[in-house]
């Protein structure tokens, strides 16, 4: 004998439903868990670059963010300091204004311009490429910008940013 459960059991809703909800919690955690691993991965994926002749080995995100806008304008030894940077639409120049100085590109790009336009300060270099700014870096005293990875040139250095 044969007994067939029928769709309308309160035992077969309870199942199902918590079936799904198993189901539907893995999904979401699995998303989750690649979408952090993601973020963790492009929030770590820049360097702050200098001259490798500056003594500075490290500095402070409000730091970076007055020399990035041109508010500090020389290195604690007078060395003048040259900024360079990627194009706004560049994904690696976007990573970096929002992770380490947290501002957005529109947002840097206002007070390049207000300095420029007032007379009050210069825009930054820009620079075309990854490997024109670790070379324009390298080639200049007091020059600062970003990249991927630290770079094998000798002639520059990573800055950690505390």
């Amino acid at each position: 004998m044969t007994v067939e459960r029928s769709a309308k059991s309160p035992g077969d809703e309870d199942w199902r439903c918590a079936d799904w909800c198993r189901d539907v919690r893995a999904r979401l955690s699995g998303g989750l868990l690649l979408l952090f691993c993601l973020g963790s991965v492009s929030a770590s994926a820049q360097d702050l670059i200098v001259n490798a002749s500056l003594p500075e080995s490290s500095l402070t995100r409000n730091e970076a963010l007055l020399y990035f806008t041109g508010r500090l304008q020389r290195w604690p030894n007078g060395v003048p300091v040259k900024v360079f940077v990627l194009p706004d639409s560049d994904a690696l120049h976007r990573d970096f204004v929002k992770a380490v100085l947290g501002l957005y590109p529109y947002q840097l790009r206002r007070v390049w311009d207000r300095q420029v336009y007032s007379g009050t300060g210069q825009a930054p270099v820009l620079v075309s490429s990854e490997a024109e700014m670790i070379e324009r870096v390298a080639s200049t005293a007091g020059g600062i910008g970003y990249t991927h990875e630290v770079p094998t040139d000798a002639r520059v250095r990573s800055l950690e940013v505390r």
